[in-house]
């Protein structure tokens, strides 16, 4: 029973999402007659949820920090409506309206972070305000017409990964990518274990760690053999390739750095993060402007697929983002939940939909089931954490704890009050 917990990184609950998405996967490939593990269907649900999955990495932060973000949908549409003038009647070429794409992104995320970091207006109405204001902007600006995009800018959105080299029965593109991806798990246990024993720690068993490595190798693998596998001149979607690098660098990010822990302190116990000396205004700052810069990026993914930009882009976004990061495990009173699990959530939402509409059911009835589905995932997460036990969501991955009574519901009574330093100050 030890090895089986260190196999399993501490319990097999701290894995919920990850369970719940295989199980809607063996579930709907099972209800649908073998159309979901097929590789078109598996790159249409990458190339159709990428940018939904984009905007929960930037969502989970801000949520995280004890905001919210509604205007994300409006970002993505004012950025996109932009890029796409520029591209058409400036002449420039792809590369630069993809920089200056973010380049507005930064700018409205400084304009929102200024508002809720230095002039103390909640982020819930800051970007309430800034959905109405984005929203009319996108249309008043491309004078609610449809502008298309060149060629470069739809392999954003919808492009694959090119076939190159001898025939190897896969796309050569893709299989590199997977055997990268090997690699580096291979190459991360042997450093995990090499720094235990540095340290003076006993690693895990090493049939535990030959066991763990050949799982998570065949499941590599297999995702290789399924995207790679499919009809000429189609691999694993480049708006995928984006979306893994966004998860190892914000992974890191939230897990490694001080300005990722910052978040999470700020989020946990806003005043005892002012008094370690947290800056709580340049945090709150830092967490905006980086969800209006992955919304425009989202945004640019999304016209790409679209091949062109439109008046009705980028509504009830949002709302798919924060179901994402809810579902994912991050607690409503902020401070808990992780960017891996928010894109475990987004991918169940997205399986979901997708095996939904495999099997015929109606819009309908696909809306009402996905608010169940989030509305059991989070009443699961708060119950766990009401009964003083971990939050079996919120544990998706090793290394970020909840904050047991101090991050459910009643925390912020349970939090002792204390001056704040200057420049510290931030609204709840």
């Amino acid at each position: 029973m030890s090895s089986l917990k260190q196999l399993f990184g501490g319990g097999l609950r701290q894995y919920g999402m990850v369970i719940a998405l295989l199980a809607l996967i063996v579930f709907f490939q099972i209800a649908t007659g073998g159309k979901v593990l097929t590789a078109s269907n598996a790159q249409n649900i990458i190339i159709g949820n990428s940018y939904i999955l984009i905007l929960a990495i930037g969502m989970v932060l801000v949520i995280i920090a004890g905001h919210i973000d509604l205007s994300v949908g409006s970002v993505a549409a004012v950025t996109g409506i932009i890029v796409a003038i520029a591209l058409r009647d400036w002449g420039i070429p792809w590369w630069a309206g993809i920089l200056l794409g973010l380049a507005v992104g930064a700018v409205i995320g400084a304009w929102q972070g200024f508002w809720v970091a230095y002039v103390g207006i909640p982020g819930f109405i800051t970007t309430l305000a800034g959905m109405m204001l984005f929203r009319g902007l996108n249309q008043y600006i491309g004078q609610s017409n449809t502008v298309p995009v060149p060629t470069q800018l739809q392999q954003l959105g919808a492009g694959y990964l090119p076939e190159w080299g001898p025939n190897t029965g896969l796309n050569n593109s893709t299989l590199l990518l997977g055997v990268l991806a090997i690699v580096a798990v291979v190459w991360s246990e042997l450093r995990r274990r090499a720094r235990a024993l540095r340290l003076g720690i006993e690693p895990v068993p090493v049939p535990v760690s030959v066991v763990r490595l050949v799982v998570v190798a065949a499941v590599i693998a297999y995702v290789t053999f399924l995207f790679g596998s499919g009809r000429y001149g189609t691999s694993f979607p480049i708006p995928g390739v984006v979306l893994a690098v966004l998860v190892i660098l914000y992974n890191f990010i939230a897990s490694r750095t001080v300005g990722g822990r910052h978040v999470y302190a700020v989020g946990g116990n806003r005043a005892a993060a002012a008094l370690s000396g947290v800056n709580i205004r340049r945090t709150n700052f830092f967490v905006m402007m980086n969800m209006s810069i992955l919304a425009a990026l989202a945004g640019m993914v999304f016209v790409g697929r679209a091949t062109a930009s439109g008046p009705s882009d980028g509504n009830m976004w949002e709302l798919d983002a924060i179901a994402a990061v809810f579902i994912g495990g991050a607690a409503v009173s902020g401070g808990v939940g992780t960017v891996v699990g928010s894109v475990i959530g987004g991918l169940v939402m997205a399986v979901l939909n997708n095996g939904l509409q495999l099997m015929g059911v109606g819009s309908d009835m696909t809306q009402i089931i996905k608010g169940l589905v989030l509305l059991v995932a989070v009443a699961f997460d708060v119950h766990s954490k009401v009964n003083g036990r971990p939050s079996i969501i919120g544990l998706l991955f090793p290394g970020r704890r909840d904050k047991g009574a101090g991050s459910g519901p009643g925390a912020e009574a349970s939090q002792p009050s204390a001056p704040v330093a200057e420049g510290a100050t931030s609204t709840p």
